[in-house]
C-alpha cells in the first residue's frame, strides 16, 4: 500500500504485455473489495493490470467517501503517487460512476474506460440507506443486497461468499459508499465524455438495469454496449470469462 494515496493495490504484470498497451486499473463497487474481480481479469493475459481496494475497503486503511468526487480524487493521487500518467479504467457499479466522474474532470488520465454494471445515475433505495445508517442495520441490509445482486442462475456458494465478504465492510463506510451513489447524478455531462468506452451489463442486472447501460452508450459518443446474458449485477464474478475476452478484445480493438 502507498501511504501517500491510503490505498491497497495488487498488481500484475503481463508478461506478455503489448507495447502501447495502457495499464487497467480495476475499481470496485460499493461495499467491495479488490475481490470482487476474478482472477481472470486481476491476471488478464497480456496486459498490465492494478487492483484497487479504495480507502476503508479491504486491505486500506482510512475511512470512506460520501461522494464521488472524493473516490475519485484518492485514485487519481494513488496514480500520481505510483508515476501513472494515464490508464484505462474498469469500474463496476460505484466504481463505474468514479471512472464516469474521472471521464469528466481528468480525461487526461483516462486512455480508455470500462463500465461494468453502473450508470450515469445511481439512486438507492431507501431501506438500504436506512439500513446501513446504524451497525443493527448491516447485516439486514447485506442480505438485501446480495439477494438482488445476482442472476438466477447463480450458485448457492457464490452468493454465500458475497455475502461473508460485504458483511465485512465497516457499516459507517458502506453506508458512505450508497450516499456516494446515491447523490452521484451526471446525465446532463455525459455527452462530454470523449474517451473510448465499453460497456458492460449483466441481462438481469437489478441494481443497474440494462436500460441504464443502454442510455450510457446512446449518450456517450464513442461507446459501445456488450451484454452479458443469465446473469445479474455482479456480471464479473458470475460470467468471468466472458467479461476477461470483453476486456481483452476492447484493448487489442482500442491500442492494436
Amino acid at each position: 500500500m502507498n501511504e501517500a494515496s491510503n490505498i491497497f493495490f495488487k498488481e500484475h504484470r503481463g508478461g506478455g504485455s503489448k507495447v502501447g498497451h495502457p495499464p487497467l486499473i480495476l475499481i470496485h463497487g460499493a461495499g467491495g473489495t479488490h475481490l470482487h474481480w476474478p482472477p481472470e481479469l486481476r491476471r488478464l493475459r497480456g496486459e498490465d493490470v492494478f487492483v484497487l481496494d479504495l480507502p476503508g475497503h479491504g486491505r486500506s486503511s482510512g475511512d470512506g467517501e460520501w461522494a464521488i468526487e472524493g473516490y475519485a480524487k484518492h485514485v487519481c493521487d494513488w496514480m500520481d503517487a505510483n508515476n501513472l500518467d494515464h490508464a484505462v479504467v474498469v469500474g463496476h457499479s460505484m466504481g463505474g460512476a468514479i471512472g464516469i466522474k474521472m471521464g469528466l474532470n481528468s480525461a487526461e488520465r483516462l486512455k480508455g474506460l470500462i463500465l461494468v454494471g453502473t450508470g450515469g445515475r445511481l439512486r438507492v433505495h431507501p431501506t438500504i440507506l436506512c439500513l446501513t445508517a446504524s451497525p443493527e442495520g448491516l447485516l439486514p441490509a447485506v442480505d438485501h443486497i446480495i439477494t438482488v445482486s445476482f442472476g438466477s442462475q447463480v450458485s448457492s456458494r457464490m452468493t454465500e461468499l458475497a455475502h461473508a465478504q460485504m458483511a465485512e465492510t465497516r457499516p459507517a463506510v458502506l453506508h458512505g459508499d450508497f450516499l456516494a451513489c446515491d447523490q452521484f447524478d451526471v446525465l446532463p455531462l455525459l455527452g462530454e465524455i470523449a474517451t473510448p468506452t465499453l460497456v458492460i451489463c449483466g441481462e438481469e442486472d437489478q441494481l443497474t438495469p440494462l436500460k441504464y447501460s443502454r442510455f450510457l452508450v446512446d449518450v456517450i459518443p464513442n461507446a459501445r454496449l456488450e451484454t452479458i446474458p443469465s446473469v445479474g449485477h455482479m456480471v464479473m464474478l458470475e460470467q468471468p470469462v466472458a467479461v476477461a475476452e470483453a476486456v481483452k478484445a476492447f484493448m487489442n480493438e482500442i491500442f492494436g
